[in-house]
């Protein structure tokens, strides 16, 4: 008992039995969508998944995995693995991501914040910087929020402010850079009449500078950091809307490609370099891309690249991007607290767990399912095991990752009989359909099948019971459509790559030989979503949800 009288205790539910050992499959970025040549899902071979959607019609729903029922602020916005894995283990909705900062600067509350007042400090005498993605597609960051802080920093006394962009064409259409940098371009312009000295001083596309995620290539950071803080690139304009232009003719160049430039004087001096005494803000909300720059930016200590020079400036990010390192130290806008995880009650009322992806998505079935908290609530009940995912490789050259082993290792541990939960997360519909190769995308979702059927065959020889649900669509539509839901066409008439998440909703099915006879999905939580999903485990597991997790999906009906 806390000392407010509150209990880690759950109730035993009155229908159902404990003892039963449950594996818990997330398939990411596999949503369910119209059969067609785009829909990866369903034009590869899935017998497994195929079986449970249409083996026991009262054992398979959809799930909604976007906008508002993951907390995000509207129905277009896409899910993604953080709030969706947030959601799947914590059972409630907390406003998420670009949530969080809507309301911190509706509320002008994000100038009160230590984040704020510690750049601050660097105003009188030094430059602002801002780096980020530059886009409205609101997975890692929206202009809006870019241009409302713009202004907001300005009115809050800084002078000179320098914006390092990075463009998108992967949450949004390729080609859509143009544009965004123009409106940017054009709210600078206010600025300068304010006798605000307000300019772009860098940019890059998005996958080749900057924003690589878990270690995966650093030279795509060290290619930003030329450019940001030493001010040199292979090349220099003196205008950012030209500088995108031209490099867009490059031949099989795109906005995710975008080679690094500087914006250059008439001295032909870059106009931004990052030096001692200055502020920097990198104005992404979602962490995934952002932590490997935090730490160039922050640690004294650093060996990944030369960083040459290592300026002393006062660094904060939107939010704080990795809770476990608390990185960065200063941030704009304070995460979501979540609190009394699934994880953690499972794990207090004697749930053995054992958790294991890949590393590409290792973090999402521990630190994100456990309400962004790294580390064992308790050590001596719970194994976590990470899988080296591949690297120096994009992941259509290796579409099965580590899809086989992930399975082995769950199989494994549901024989072993050591854990009542078994929970894994499976990339591969998700990062190969990023890369945007349909082939290769096939071939990810059925090896992902050929994953689950492993585990189900585990659980099928431990008298176990399994639930399989996905964090969000991707696979399942690899074309950009019109409003009537068209695929788009781009000048040469071919199709244009769609390789962002999406907003269809996701599948969950549950079922093995442990689930006791009568249980079926309610008719009565038609717009369930992701969070519905713990309370519905912790049933599973033979207990009540907490009263205040969203309603479990299911019900026992007495045969």
């Amino acid at each position: 008992m806390g000392s407010s009288g509150f209990s880690w205790k759950l109730k035993d539910h009155p229908k159902l039995p404990k003892g039963k050992t449950i594996a818990m499959v997330v398939l990411d970025g596999w949503g369910e969508a119209k059969p067609n040549q785009y829909n990866c899902i369903h034009v590869a071979e899935t017998p497994t998944m195929d079986s449970l959607k249409n083996g026991a019609p009262e054992r398979w729903r959809l799930v909604r995995a976007h906008g508002k029922a993951v907390g995000l602020p509207t129905e277009d916005d896409m899910g993604n693995s953080e709030v969706g894995h947030n959601a799947l283990g914590a059972g409630r909705i907390y406003a998420q991501g670009a949530k969080l900062v809507d309301i911190a600067l509706e509320t002008g509350k994000i100038y009160d914040g230590e984040g704020f007042k510690y750049i601050k400090e660097s105003f009188a005498n030094g430059t602002l910087h801002f780096i980020g993605l530059l886009s409205d597609g609101g997975v890692h960051s929206r202009l809006d929020q870019l241009l409302l802080l713009l202004k907001g920093a300005s009115d809050h006394g800084a002078r000179r402010i320098r914006v390092h962009i990075l463009t998108d064409g992967r949450d949004v259409l390729d080609g859509s850079s143009v544009g965004f940098v123009e409106t940017l371009e054009n709210d600078l312009a206010k600025l300068r009449e304010k006798g605000v000295d307000a300019q772009i001083a860098s940019g890059g596309g998005r996958m080749y500078v900057t924003m690589d995620r878990y270690e995966n290539d650093w030279d795509v950071v060290k290619r930003g950091w030329d450019a940001q803080v030493l001010g040199e690139a292979p090349h220099k304009f003196k205008n950012a809307v030209e500088a995108v232009k031209k490099l867009r003719e490059i031949p099989n160049t795109s906005d995710q490609y975008l080679p690094p430039f500087v914006i250059v004087d008439d001295n032909g001096k870059a106009v931004g370099p990052i030096v001692d005494g200055d502020a920097v803000v990198t104005f992404n909300f979602r962490a995934d891309r952002m932590v490997m720059l935090a730490k160039a930016l922050e640690y004294e200590d650093f060996d990944k690249f030369d960083r040459v020079r290592f300026p002393k400036i006062r660094y904060a990010g939107m939010l704080q991007y990795d809770g476990e390192l608390k990185l960065p130290s200063h941030y704009l806008v304070s995460p979501p607290e979540i609190e009394r995880t699934s994880g953690e009650y499972l794990v207090h009322n004697g749930i053995r767990t054992f958790a294991c992806s890949e590393t590409v998505k290792f973090g999402h079935v521990t630190f994100f399912w456990n309400g962004n908290r790294s580390g064992y609530f308790n050590p001596e009940m719970e194994e976590y095991v990470e899988i080296p995912s591949d690297s120096g490789i994009t992941f259509n050259v290796q579409p099965k990752m580590k899809a086989l082993e992930i399975a082995e290792k769950a199989r494994d541990a549901i024989l072993s009989r050591k854990f009542d939960q078994v929970r894994v997360n499976l990339p591969n519909s998700d990062m190969v359909g990023h890369t945007g190769d349909i082939e290769a995308t096939v071939v990810a979702c059925k090896a992902a099948d050929e994953a689950v059927k492993m585990i189900l065959d585990a659980i099928e020889q431990v008298g176990g019971i399994y639930v399989v649900t996905a964090d969000h669509g991707n696979a399942e539509d690899m074309v950009k459509r019109n409003k009537k839901g068209e695929p788009l066409l781009d000048k040469n008439g071919n199709i244009q790559i769609l390789t962002s998440h999406t907003l269809e909703p996701v599948p969950i099915a549950i079922g093995g030989p442990g689930l006791a006879p009568g249980v079926r999905f309610r008719k009565d939580v038609p717009d369930g979503g992701l969070a519905n999903v713990a309370a519905t485990v912790m049933n599973l597991h033979g207990f009540e949800a907490p009263s205040d997790y969203e309603p479990t999906l299911i019900e026992v009906v007495d045969n």
